[in-house]
Parts: C-alpha cells; structure tokens; sequence
C-alpha cells in the first residue's frame, strides 16, 4: 500500500500555508454524548448558504453538512481518482475506501484501528475539507484538520448529569441505560481521537467550545456565524 498512501493521499492532504493553497473553509463540530450537534449542522448549512430557515431560494455558494450520501460521493470521486491514477494496489486501495465509507454509515467509524483504514478515514476528511464549504459533525474532523487556518472547530459540551436526563428523554433510556450510554460514547470518541493524533483531544484543539445546556440551539448558530464572519472565513450576508 506504499505507492497509495504515499503518493495519491499525500496529494489530497497538503496545504501550503505561504501561498494560501489550502483546503476550506470547513466548520467541524465535535460533541459529548447528549448534545445534538446534527440539529445545528442542518441549520447552520442553511444559514451558510443564504437561506432563511422558510426560504427555498438560496446562493452558488453552497454549504453542505456531511451526512452518509456526502460520504458516499466523496469516497466514490477518491475511488475513481484510484482507479484512473494507475496504482499496483487499486483493488486494495478500493476496498479499504468501501471499508471506511461502510464504517461511516453504520455509525461504526470510531471501532476502527488498523492503521492503514485510519490513514484512509484521514484522507477521506481531507478530502472533504478540500472541497470546502463543508460541516463536518464528529469524526475527530477538528484534530485531524488542525493545520488548516481556513476553518472553525467548535466543540459542545454539557455537565454529566444534564447529559443523562437528555439522554433518557431522547432515546427513553433507563437512567442506568444513560449512564451506560453517555460514558461508553465518551470513552469511544475520545479513545478514537487518540488513535488520530496519539494524545487525549484539550481546549486548545478547538477554537470554541459551547455549554449545550445553557444555551439555545439558535444561540449557539447566531455565535458561529459571527465568529465566522469575524475571523473573514465566510464573508457578511449582504455579499454572499
């Protein structure tokens, strides 16, 4: 798998900060188990693309949040840039793509350890965050596309004990099924995001971090988009 990894990967993961060829912007959001992260994305990329929440009209400048067919479209272009670059592992290099792209639908992305299906995930973000405009829930997507100026990482988080009461309502657990649930999610992502960048994620690895349970979801979208507009990742409403 050398002549993969080394050569086609590498082409879809670099960035050069002197220039400015870097991929973007992208938002990536990152969440405790009980904060509903995909309510924001969905409202955020209508926000992002000049939508209001009733409105059907929108501009060229579309953002997406990534659900499954995101996914699949994005490992079906890597696939078919593989099979036209002429690689000695194409068939191996296919698989562990379908492999991730599988892993990513059935929610069973974060059970992944071979380092080579881990560096295939990796270029998958990557790629996603080279096309830009892009919300990326989860998936470690913020640790793994740290060097990249051209985007937000935004992380939510909750006390434990509101968690757990949310958890049981949404999903009308016991409370010893929310506790089970919200400790197992916790350990599983932060133990994948281990496996990406060999450490435990902290504060500095996102750019801004919310308290779910005190703030509205409308709140939390209305801070982004400033923030966003701030930091002249995405230009004010009027000159979209």
């Amino acid at each position: 798998m050398e002549k993969f990894f080394n050569s086609f990967m590498k082409t879809i993961t670099c960035c050069n900060l002197e220039t400015g060829d870097f991929p973007g912007p992208v938002v990536t959001i990152s969440r405790q188990a009980g904060c509903s992260a995909q309510r924001i994305a969905i409202k955020l990329s209508k926000i992002l693309t000049g939508y209001s929440y009733m409105s059907d009209t929108k501009t060229d400048a579309e953002w997406r949040w990534v659900d499954k067919n995101v996914i699949d479209q994005v490992v079906t272009d890597m696939m078919n840039d593989v099979k036209a670059g002429g690689y000695d592992d194409t068939e191996e290099a296919i698989k562990m793509l379908d492999q991730v792209a599988h892993a990513f639908s059935n929610e069973t992305i974060y059970d992944i350890s071979d380092s080579q299906l881990i560096d295939t995930f990796k270029g998958v973000i990557c790629r996603l965050a080279c096309k830009g405009r892009a919300i990326i829930v989860g998936r470690s997507a913020g640790v793994i596309l740290g060097e990249i100026p051209n985007k937000l990482n935004v992380r939510l988080e909750a006390p434990m004990d509101w968690r757990i009461n949310r958890i049981m309502q949404i999903k009308d657990f016991s409370q010893a099924e929310a506790v089970s649930y919200v400790k197992e999610m916790d350990v599983k992502r932060d133990a994948f995001i281990e496996k990406i960048i060999g450490r435990k994620a902290n504060n500095d690895d996102f750019d801004v971090i919310f308290n779910y349970a005190s703030l509205q979801d409308d709140e939390i979208i209305d801070a982004i988009v400033n923030i966003l507009k701030n930091k002249k990742i995405v230009a004010h409403h009027e000159d979209y």
